[in-house]
């Protein structure tokens, strides 16, 4: 069976107050027209199909033509779950209905955790979809109470689809979720606040094959059969050097899998430009296209008149300039702490002792940690 694997496309994303609806669309045309070009037999979207819970209008519109381009026009089934960016809710209305017309949207997590199968010329291939749920969610479905994190969580989900699973057949997990050990990005969102939010690879081994969603860089995450698929587009500048694609998912007879990557070409790239601010101006011809979403790093530690609105002539897409230099002297220079790459607890244990002049204790930590968590469960519209 060939099928495709994808997630994240976060439509209704705003970059640096930038729509982008318009690139989302850009690029989700050439994914329909790869799908019919390589004749695959399945597309599954592994999560974070919109940006927020709530999306805008024209989000829905765009994710309503590529799935009727998909499923009613080529005729390729497709298989999408929750991320964590997605209301479950939401996303699952009008499953049982659509998945008819071959459209299967698992959004809620329901204690049945039943297999898509799909057929090909040697049987059957289950596709098994576990949309994210927070282990308070898992805990809350099942009653176990001894779930106390997104491990375990995990590891409970997975053994409990066995029991919907045959024997016999080749088996796809499909799964949103943060592998241990997996390289994340700026414009990814925490998936846990009080406890780990790792999971181990080993818990998928019962699957011939894994696609994953959350982490923005195509990438292993264990070996060549369980992989994160990467974003549809660039979503941070941290992205800048990395390609986004699909992976085209080819599984044999026995369930072996070869997997290539297509890179999808963007109706804007986002890169960074790094150097003296007069160098940058004389060379402008030498860097890259000024349709280009641009990040400007400047050496430069003298002030320097109307920086941004200067280099907005060069590069009308300009979305940010950065002047890390000025940050090296005066009180700043004994932390250099890049606030980006902390996780909410770290940021409000920083926070915390900055205006208290203490460091936050452990029960401190945890009420902070666990109101938080039902701030994310409303945000996401998950009732327990």
């Amino acid at each position: 069976m060939r099928f495709i694997h994808t997630s994240d496309w976060h439509l209704g994303r705003l970059f640096h107050g930038q729509h982008l609806t318009n690139d989302q669309a850009y690029v989700l045309t050439q994914f329909c027209d790869l799908v019919e070009e390589s004749k695959a037999q399945a597309v599954v979207i592994a999560g974070d199909i919109y940006d927020r819970a709530v999306p805008p209008t024209d989000a829905v519109e765009l994710l309503d033509d590529t799935l009727a381009k998909l499923v009613l026009k080529a005729k390729v089934p497709v298989i999408l779950i929750a991320g964590n960016h997605d209301s479950p809710e939401r996303i699952n209305f009008g499953s049982q209905l659509l998945a008819k017309q071959g459209l299967y949207v698992i959004g809620n997590l329901t204690k049945e955790i039943l297999p898509i199968c799909l057929e090909d010329r040697y049987g059957e291939v289950e596709f098994m979809p576990f949309p994210y749920a927070e282990p308070a969610l898992v805990r809350a479905v099942f009653g176990e109470e001894n779930l106390s994190d997104a491990n375990a969580a995990m590891e409970f989900l997975i053994a409990r689809s066995q029991r919907f699973l045959s024997a016999q057949s080749r088996k796809v997990a499909i799964a949103h979720a943060f592998i241990a050990g997996g390289m994340v990005s700026e414009s990814e969102r925490t998936l846990s606040v009080g406890g780990s939010s790792y999971v181990e690879n080993r818990l998928f081994q019962p699957f011939h094959y894994t696609a994953l969603g959350h982490l923005h860089n195509a990438q292993l995450a264990g070996g060549e059969n369980i992989r994160y698929s990467g974003s549809l587009l660039k979503y941070s500048f941290d992205e800048a050097t990395q390609k986004k694609g699909i992976q085209i998912v080819d599984m044999d007879k026995d369930g072996q899998v070869s997997v290539e990557t297509i890179q999808l070409t963007p109706k804007h790239d986002v890169k960074i430009i790094e150097g003296d601010f007069y160098t940058i101006l004389q060379n402008r011809n030498l860097h890259p296209s000024s349709n280009d979403y641009i990040s400007v790093k400047l050496s430069n530690r003298e002030p320097i008149l109307d920086v941004f609105g200067q280099l907005s002539e060069i590069y009308p897409n300009l979305m940010q300039v950065e002047r890390p230099t000025l940050m090296m002297d005066g009180a700043f220079s004994e932390k250099k702490i890049d606030h980006r790459k902390m996780s909410e607890n770290d940021l409000f244990a920083l926070f915390y002792e900055q205006v208290t002049g203490e460091s936050i204790t452990k029960e401190e930590s945890k009420v902070f940690a666990d109101n938080l968590e039902e701030l994310m469960l409303v945000e996401r519209e998950v009732k327990l």
